[in-house]
């Protein structure tokens, strides 16, 4: 569920981890579709939430090894089996780790566990954050830098790559999408008494199969900064994102979110503020009140009420029908999303 570092000769590592939930949207904005896929809808649906994974790391040699991770999710209606990791690493030394093969990208900083829920607060990460970027993995090359500090680990990555023939949701449709010259870098500073600072960096040539938004080859890039922090009994996420896509279909972005929670025996109440801003005044914004219960220390109760709206004719998550596209004239949502659900890992 994380980089696998050396493994002797021989040796595997297996691990599995998932998530089971389900999602309601009301409020005004019943009988709409919101989410990346559009998939959490006015009925009690699973789909949008639900996923299913496993990794397994092998030892070739003392130094390098092999690893796999296969996710089940839901799209559009349907199951589909994905490959996110398959790759060769090589720990050329205590420090330096290499790898080459499809790899996460670096884009947010849960980019490494998107999938594993139980990594992080929410049953749904800020749609706000990060639905900005519709691309989980790559194939190409990273390499990783660590270096152990008197009061805290440095990390460094640098990655290059692309990635090819990859689906892009939009208007409740899927269009083919290549990203060329993928090229990133990511710090972070690790303490355990100051919690993780994250900086990243990512630019890629974005190719859209879609001619009316004029995305054809097109430099973006992406900027994420992001702080954790957990003593054991408070805890915080917090990132800041900006996103830039050439073109006069595709206006920038900035977005973040703030969250703090407080742990009271096995539970743990939370709270996130979360806001996607584009040019013209358009934006989306979002209050989000959880509750997570630990019932074993591998599996976490989740429970959340999200209430998210939009200004100034921008549709943010929700997807709008064609006929409000078409004629751009597309209204403010006010929606109200309950999501219960069960996170572990084994």
């Amino acid at each position: 569920m994380t980089p696998a570092f050396a493994l002797e000769q021989g040796d595997y590592r297996f691990n599995a981890f998932g998530t089971a939930a389900v999602t309601y949207l009301g409020g005004e904005a019943e009988g709409r579709n919101y989410g990346i896929n559009g998939q959490t809808t006015d009925s009690w649906r699973g789909d949008q939430l639900s996923k299913l994974g496993t990794q397994m790391s092998y030892g070739l040699t003392d130094s390098l090894n092999a690893t796999a991770q296969l996710t089940a999710k839901a799209e559009q209606d349907s199951w589909k089996a994905n490959l996110e990791w398959a790759y060769l690493a090589w720990q050329a030394n205590d420090h330096v780790l290499l790898r080459a093969g499809r790899l996460r990208t670096a884009t947010y900083m849960y980019s490494e566990t998107l999938d594993v829920g139980f990594s992080y607060p929410w049953l749904r990460l800020p749609d706000e954050v990060y639905g900005q970027i519709q691309l989980s993995n790559y194939e190409g090359v990273d390499v990783v830098y660590s270096l152990p500090l008197s009061f805290a680990t440095l990390n460094i990555q640098a990655l290059a790559g692309q990635a090819k023939d990859r689906d892009y949701y939009l208007f409740d449709e899927f269009y083919d999408t290549d990203w060329d010259n993928l090229v990133g870098a990511s710090l972070s500073l690790a303490s355990n008494d100051y919690g993780t600072l994250r900086v990243a960096y990512n630019q890629a040539k974005l190719t859209i199969d879609n001619p009316l938004l004029g995305i054809a080859d097109s430099k973006g890039s992406f900027l994420s900064v992001g702080y954790q922090y957990d003593d054991g009994s408070w805890i915080s996420a917090n990132e800041w994102t900006r996103r830039t896509i050439d073109g006069p279909m595709s206006p920038d972005q900035n977005a973040f979110y703030l969250m703090g929670g407080r742990r009271l025996g096995d539970f743990l109440p939370h709270l996130t503020y979360a806001q996607l801003d584009e040019e013209k005044g358009a934006r989306q914004s979002s209050w989000t009140l959880g509750l997570n219960y630990s019932l074993m220390p591998n599996v976490t109760l989740k429970g959340e009420y999200k209430q998210v709206k939009t200004e100034n004719g921008f549709e943010g998550m929700f997807v709008p029908s064609a006929l409000e596209v078409l004629s751009q004239n597309i209204p403010d949502f006010d929606g109200e999303i309950i999501s219960l659900g069960i996170d572990f890992v084994f």
